[in-house]
């Protein structure tokens, strides 16, 4: 099967480098190119860092390079195609745009699914005279170590889609599990509250930023506490599934913290722009507190 990944951003490049490692033909498809580019180049160190650790051997490594092709053009990178993934921002009308887009370029047995973090499934296949073919395939950050692969069935996909979908994801070496489409699905719908919580727990002054990770980390057995993560997700990207979450259920209790609302506008957007919850610093690995929050 002949695989097309829509954006060539974090998610996306990770969703091509796994697909072409397991002896899928990728299609990686951006309108800019020098996205493409990077994109390639992050895949190769991606590679070479597996390579480093003797989990691929360079024949492996060239093998999956030479599976893959870019693309500028959506018309072209889709023909041919038996799954479409799309990975594009967050954002509603962009996706349902490039659904109509698809519906009318990809062929016409080909399954579209969208990595989509809580945008309904129903809501984008609405768009396309296939909403039995449109399905959710939300694939975990950083893609080709992360094993969960959240399958969210849309109000119309049929079981014979899903059933595939299933199939592929095992085939990525992944652990696929499926739920209904519902704000927020499961992975979200359960960490963004407890991200927005611990964002209040620091906005009402119980404890510090350091403080909050350290006990969910040692306390909790997380690997990462609630505000680092919250920083490498995207604090913008938080923000707008809590909206999701909260205008799709109806419930008070998924209102954002003010705290985190203002972080955005204040273009404080974790790790992407330098400073959330933290300060991050171009080739430092230390976890420092950003200065507005040091006790």
């Amino acid at each position: 099967m002949n695989v097309a990944v829509i954006g060539s951003g974090t998610m996306g490049n990770g969703i091509a480098h796994v697909f072409a490692q397991h002896g899928f033909a990728v299609a990686l498809i951006d309108i800019n190119q020098p996205a493409l580019d990077r994109a390639l180049g992050t895949i190769t160190k991606n590679l070479d860092r597996q390579v480093a650790k003797a989990t691929l051997s360079e024949e492996a490594k060239a093998a999956t390079l030479s599976r893959l092709r870019t693309f500028t053009s959506l018309e072209a990178g889709v023909a041919g195609a038996g799954l479409v993934v799309e990975a594009a921002t967050e954002n509603v009308d962009l996706k349902l745009q490039i659904f109509r887009d698809l519906d009318q370029y990809a062929p016409a047995e080909a399954i579209l699914a969208s990595n989509t973090s809580s945008i309904s499934i129903t809501k984008i296949a609405a768009v396309t005279k296939r909403p039995q073919q449109v399905i959710g395939m939300h694939f975990m950050n950083p893609v080709p170590v992360m094993k969960l692969v959240e399958v969210i069935r849309g109000y119309a996909t049929s079981d014979a889609v899903t059933q595939q979908v299933m199939d592929l994801s095992r085939q990525l070496g992944k652990i696929p599990t499926e739920v209904n489409d519902y704000p927020g699905f499961v992975a979200n719908r359960i960490l963004m509250p407890m991200i927005n919580e611990a964002i209040i727990t620091l906005f009402e002054g119980v404890a510090g930023v350091e403080e909050i990770d350290t006990v969910m980390k040692l306390g909790m057995a997380h690997p990462m506490g609630p505000l680092q993560l919250a920083d490498f997700i995207g604090l913008d990207v938080c923000l707008a599934i809590l909206r999701v979450l909260h205008e799709g259920l109806g419930n008070p209790k998924y209102a954002p913290c003010p705290l985190l609302v203002n972080m955005v506008m204040a273009g404080r957007l974790g790790a992407k722009s330098g400073e959330g919850f933290y300060q991050y610093t171009a080739g430092s690995k230390d976890l420092v507190v950003a200065a507005r929050f040091r006790q």
